[in-house]
């Protein structure tokens, strides 16, 4: 299975780090009993954020895999295909 380089995944982590700001600010609005479309809107962006950043996860491995000198291992094929499927 593809392994993560760290120095690949700086953008990937802040992102992440972005989306749990979010999530912070979602409960923060309903907590002050904030407007139901404020809390909604901050939601979805949480939400877009962790899909960007698991699409970006997915697009590192299935480089990984595309550059491998020993071509693509059909396991870590269909392995990178189930992490697409989730998801979408």
């Amino acid at each position: 299975m593809v392994v993560l380089d760290i120095e690949e995944m700086g953008p990937v982590i802040n992102r992440l780090r972005r989306a749990q700001g979010q999530i912070g600010g979602v409960i923060r609005l309903i907590e002050e009993g904030r407007d139901c479309k404020d809390v909604v809107t901050q939601l979805a962006a949480a939400s877009r954020a962790l899909h960007r950043a698991g699409f970006a996860i997915v697009a590192t491995g299935l480089e990984q895999c595309l550059t491998a000198p020993e071509g693509v291992d059909p396991a870590d094929r269909e392995a990178m295909e189930k992490l697409f499927l989730t998801l979408a």
